[in-house]
């Protein structure tokens, strides 16, 4: 297909374009024809929030750094608790409980709390 290419349209000049293609009474296909380009990939522009007018891309609109970190476990012992001697009970959020009696493997039940708290 001889004289076939591609072209590269430039950020500022594809902002221009939906710019144009977005003012009132003009279709996407008017301005397409202008431009002798199809009016999908104008339609793709004006998708993409760096091109499409209307869409702040200034300073106050960049990515900040964030760390999500595990929220604290609220710990408490109640020393008034009426539970067996040899018996513990752990309270976790959402109101679940896990009561161990004695003789209970700790290294088992440190593993269940960790699987259930990740």
């Amino acid at each position: 297909m001889a004289g076939c290419h591609r072209r590269h349209w430039s950020a500022d000049e594809k902002r221009s374009i939906c710019l144009q293609a977005a003012a009132p009474g003009v279709s996407v296909a008017q301005v397409a024809r202008r431009y002798s380009m199809n009016a999908n990939l104008i339609f793709k522009w004006l998708r993409d929030p760096r091109f499409a007018p209307g869409c702040d891309t200034g300073a106050g609109s960049d990515f900040l750094p964030v760390e999500i970190g595990r929220a604290p476990i609220d710990v408490s012992v109640d020393a008034g608790d009426d539970l067996p001697a040899g018996r513990i009970r752990i309270e976790l959020a959402g109101g679940h409980r896990i009561v161990a009696e004695s003789g209970f493997d700790a290294e088992r039940l440190g593993r269940l709390l960790k699987a259930w708290l990740s």
